[in-house]
């Protein structure tokens, strides 16, 4: 539009100069309604966010699995890029732990270790070995592959956390890392390793593999259980490179989450069973209550005399931002959550 020569604008009397100016200010006003309308529309979205379902839509390295691509490009700096790295000890004044526990905080969006505590100390990973476990098997394995079961997958020392399979039990791959994951099961554990590995002492030797792989320079695994073996060993900065590992494959992310899972079986006889599983996570099922405004969206438990309690999660706060918790080594599972909800307070 042309603008009117300045000389009509001198000759403006003052009641036009004051019908601009309410002008002006009902143009102002109604502007400043609109932004104010947007800075609430997209506080709202990211208090939605915290509630996101996943799968999760980043990659915090240049390197990323499906469960039907079993192949990937690796660039040069995939082993450092977009990992969190920090000292062996960051202290916090706002977190604590009990007893000998070991510990880590890490920030997947700002790629920070917030808190540490001998996060470079050997230590024993009890059955957040199957992280590993189930990475291998994702990588090598056909999920949709019918797994026989035999008296190796069950032959497991007594008390032995298992879904209850029988010699002859015929499971799909799919349903045996469900058991694995979910419920921590070591009898679907073996019968994975069994199938994907051929044997146990060659799917060893592929965890091993890929924990050089990834970088995990202080951990050596015996077996894909984490049962006790005093040369079954990692550090708490290794799960946390497992687990941001794991979340590359929509499957984990998936069944982390579940807090029960229905395993179908066949039986040597042809008959058909169902065996529920709860999850071992007390956060998913509701024995305890993550602090206001966190997401716990999953992750592995583990637990044997020698280990302690131990617990590996990921974690939403209320603004959408992810969050990789480790403890190891607690007393008891009751000292573990505490310690854990204390841990997950800070990241609001």
């Amino acid at each position: 539009m042309k603008r009117m020569p300045n000389i009509f604008h001198r000759r403006r009397s003052e009641a036009g100069k004051h019908a601009k100016k309410g002008r002006h200010q009902l143009i102002l006003t109604a502007a400043a309604g609109v932004v104010i309308a947007a800075i609430i529309v997209i506080a709202s979205v990211s208090r939605a966010q915290s509630t996101l379902a996943l799968p999760m839509q980043w990659s915090n390295k240049n390197m990323v699995y499906t469960d039907t691509d079993q192949t990937a490009m690796r660039t040069p700096d995939a082993f450092t890029s977009g990992l969190c790295v920090g000292e062996n000890s960051t202290t916090s004044s706002d977190i604590t732990l009990q007893g000998n526990e070991s510990g880590a905080l890490f920030s997947l969006d700002d790629q920070k270790v917030l808190f540490s505590h001998d996060m470079y100390k050997k230590i024993y990973p009890a059955s957040i070995t199957k992280i590993m476990t189930a990475i291998v098997a994702l990588k090598n394995g056909n999920m949709d592959d019918t797994v026989t079961i035999n008296w190796q997958d069950v032959e497991l020392e007594s008390g032995s956390q298992v879904a209850g399979l029988a010699i002859g039990d015929q499971v799909t791959m799919s349903a045996l890392l469900n058991g694995m994951l979910v419920h921590s099961s070591n009898d679907c554990a073996q019968a994975i390793a069994r199938h994907v590995g051929g044997t146990m002492d060659n799917f060893v030797a592929m965890m091993n593999e890929e924990l050089t792989e990834l970088g995990c320079t202080g951990s050596h695994f015996t077996n894909p259980t984490g049962l006790h073996d005093s040369n079954h060993y990692t550090t708490v900065y290794d799960i946390y490179l497992m687990l941001n590992e794991a979340l590359k494959y929509d499957t984990f992310v998936s069944i982390m989450q579940t807090s029960v899972y229905a395993m179908n079986i066949t039986s040597a006889s042809g008959e058909s069973r169902t065996i529920q599983l709860d999850s071992t996570d007390h956060y998913l099922t509701g024995e305890e209550t993550a602090p206001q405004n966190v997401t716990v969206l999953g992750g592995k438990t583990g637990t044997t005399s020698e280990a302690g309690s131990c617990l590996a999660l990921v974690s939403q706060n209320a603004y959408g931002q992810y969050y990789i918790s480790i403890i190891v080594g607690a007393e008891t599972k009751a000292v573990l959550y505490e310690d854990m909800s204390n841990l997950l307070a800070s990241i609001n």
